[in-house]
């Protein structure tokens, strides 16, 4: 009994408040280095307050109204960079499909897969910028450049998504082949690539789009189409002709998003439907 008064007429104690000195150090210099970092860079922190005020002011110098004697050198310059895109891409897909089968677990010996997803691992981590100038010192600063970059990069992400989609189909029609005796070729053919070709289809119309955007930005480098026009334009403070440019851009680059969208729902779900313009 006086056990029992002692026990609960103690004092209740409240467990100790853990402490995370290791997270408080880690987040004290991460705002130092924050804080530095702004602090070192000479930031005019004055035009950000002026910068709603100039692009109003340049968006009117652009667009109101454009110069619609430039729709034509807009309209070339834009199907070069879409063609520049094109050729890219198909370049890639040629490239990388074999090798997205050899980077498959379960289609070729660890061997080689492991090798070949490092180098599409090393291609991913260097921009099409940089891959066309490396390249440009072979085959001089053309539109083709421009293409070979975009199909290099191509490769590295085409192959990742490529060999990604041949490990995650159905194992059943592959355990099928396998039991009748098939080869790998046969397991490719029948067991590999009739699940995961909607898949890789869509993929590669998706770096379609992604190589039409970047192929703006090697124009910037020299390569010609819009970059080229732009910087051109920009240069000589045409704004007028640079609105034009962007009108034709945007126009054409959401149309080819929608078609491509539509086609990569089909490819996917088995019907037309078009994408919404922003989600």
């Amino acid at each position: 009994m006086t056990e029992l008064k002692t026990r609960y007429s103690a004092p209740s104690l409240r467990p100790v408040k853990p402490t995370h000195r290791l997270r408080t150090t880690l987040w004290l210099l991460l705002s130092l280095v924050i804080v530095a970092a702004f602090w070192s860079v000479k930031i005019k922190w004055s035009a950000l307050a002026d910068f709603p005020s100039q692009l109003a002011k340049y968006i009117g110098l652009m667009l109101l109204p454009p110069d619609w004697s430039k729709f034509g050198e807009a309209l070339g310059a834009t199907i070069l960079s879409v063609q520049m895109a094109w050729i890219g891409t198909v370049l890639g897909v040629i490239i990388s499909l074999p090798l997205s089968f050899l980077a498959s677990r379960g289609l070729a010996p660890r061997a080689v897969n492991a090798p070949l997803r490092l180098v599409f691992a090393v291609i991913r981590a260097v921009p099409e910028v940089v891959i066309a100038i490396l390249i440009l010192s072979v085959t001089g600063l053309t539109p083709f450049t421009g293409a070979l970059a975009l199909a290099v990069g191509s490769v590295g992400t085409l192959g990742k998504w490529g060999y990604e989609a041949f490990e995650g189909v159905d194992p059943g029609p592959k355990e099928a082949v396998r039991s009748t005796g098939g080869n790998t070729l046969a397991l490719i053919r029948w067991g590999v690539w009739p699940s995961a070709a909607p898949e890789v289809f869509s993929f590669w119309l998706y770096r379609f789009e992604i190589n039409v955007r970047a192929s703006a930005i090697l124009g910037l480098i020299g390569a010609g189409g819009i970059g080229k026009m732009l910087q051109d334009n920009v240069q000589f403070r045409n704004w007028d002709a640079v609105g034009m440019l962007l009108i034709v851009v945007v126009v054409v680059t959401m149309g080819i998003d929608q078609v491509s969208g539509a086609v990569r729902t089909k490819l996917i779900h088995g019907r037309w439907r078009a994408p919404k313009a922003a989600r």
